[in-house]
């Protein structure tokens, strides 16, 4: 019998942890936090999107970096492998818009408590209050060339006691969400151990504007709305969807998702959000909506008629962008004035400056070099016994469940390629 040490008590180390124990392993799960799945307990506002219910070609496109690697993980563990794990558990699920899946009870505990059970139903302890410090690699000559290989020996707690294992699963997360305990330790592990670790980044994370309009509109949600971003006149992004405006900016769906695709430009410059508040109309629709409602109006002020057209915190924002007047009577408005109203709807501007910091990021962006990683197990080419699964890894993708997915894929992959 092996002894397998998961580090980490996340998404990916439970189910690393429990996949190595199914396979007849001694395991040994080391979480430095007080509780397991702490990061996992906040993810989706607490309700725990933990996948999307999808084909593996449908979730291989929504990830954003190295999406080859992850083409063995998902296949040996899809959506239906993680929706049938935790019904199994006792956690009935549902499918939600943009087929995220949700448990039903609407609350994360309930995801928790099931990777729980399946740790213990499979014998493996865990180890709370216990952080990581280091790994233990020795060097052992290869029976076949007589070559050289490191190898794992086990690990190093912070009491300074060493722990023997056959083999090492890294599944410490990135640096999202510092305060769940995400701190890089196995940023550190990979490099000691001889790995390229790339750059890294908060990603799903809010985005920072230029001026106050947004802080105007803080709190207000957009519904069925299509964003699209531009470098110049080059589109980097465009969806239709979800977004709101924060003290700071814009957050939301639409916009986290772009948080993955302009990266790299919006570290360089500024980019220009435009919002197209009635994707459903063309300008003529929209003119002719519009020229109903001041025929219906013509009496009152141009805030009234607004008013029918927007939600109340943008009125004001709204009509300073059109240099019309809130007071302004509806049979005064000219012709070009109203253009300009049709002009700021369908293209509502604003200036993106920056990403927010890890603090709001969901995800990070970079990790442990997937070029050093055997795409089927997990397993490190570089060190015998070695594995690394999850968001330590350099894989992320969009929202809608699929970074889980990542997490439950990679950590099943690590886990159950260890044979005891």
């Amino acid at each position: 019998m092996s002894t397998v040490a998961v580090i980490g008590g996340g998404a990916a180390g439970m189910m690393a942890a429990a996949a190595a124990a199914e396979n007849g392993n001694q395991v040994l799960l080391f979480e430095k936090n007080e509780k397991l799945g702490k990061k996992l307990f906040i993810t989706g506002k607490g309700r725990c999107n933990l996948t999307n219910n999808s084909s593996v070609e449908e979730h291989l496109q929504a990830v954003c970096v190295n999406r080859r690697f992850l083409y063995s993980a998902f296949y040996g563990f899809d959506s239906a492998e993680t929706i049938r794990f935790f019904e199994e558990e006792g956690v009935p699920t549902k499918t939600e818009r943009g087929q995220r899946v949700f448990p039903v009870s609407d609350h994360s505990s309930d995801v928790i408590a099931a990777l729980k059970r399946r740790l213990k139903k499979c014998g493996v302890r865990v180890f709370l209050n216990t952080e990581v410090k280091d790994l233990c690699l020795s060097e052992e000559e290869t029976a076949d060339d007589g070559k050289k290989q490191m190898s794992i020996s086990g690990l190093i707690v912070s009491s300074g006691k060493k722990m023997d294992a056959d083999a090492v699963i890294v599944a410490t997360g990135g640096l999202s969400y510092p305060s769940t305990g995400s701190t890089g330790d196995g940023y550190r592990f990979a490099k000691n151990a001889g790995h390229q670790v790339s750059d890294r980044s908060p990603s799903l994370v809010p985005i920072e504007t230029e001026g106050m309009d947004a802080q105007r509109m803080q709190g207000l949600s957009l519904r069925n709305v299509e964003a699209a971003i531009y470098d110049g006149k080059k589109e980097l992004y465009r969806e239709f969807g979800e977004m709101m405006f924060t003290h700071f900016g814009v957050t939301g769906p639409l916009i986290l998702t772009a948080s993955c695709m302009i990266q790299k430009q919006l570290k360089e410059h500024p980019l220009t959000l435009i919002i197209d508040l009635k994707p459903a109309l063309s300008e003529e629709q929209l003119d002719t909506r519009i020229l109903r409602e001041f025929e219906a109006a013509k009496n009152k002020h141009f805030k009234n008629v607004l008013a029918t057209l927007f939600p109340s915190k943008m009125l004001p924002v709204v009509a300073l962008r059109c240099g019309i007047p809130e007071e302004k009577p509806i049979h005064e408005i000219t012709r070009e004035e109203r253009k300009k109203l049709i002009e700021v709807t369908k293209h509502f501007s604003l200036t993106l400056l920056r990403l927010r910091d890890y603090n709001e990021g969901i995800i990070t962006r970079g990790g442990v070099c997937v070029k050093e990683i055997n795409p089927a197990t997990m397993e490190s080419k570089k060190v015998k016994g070695l594995y690394f699964a999850g968001e330590v890894l350099d894989v992320d993708a969009v929202t809608g469940g699929f970074n889980l997915q990542i997490a439950w894929a990679t950590g099943h992959a690590a886990g159950a390629s260890i044979n005891a």
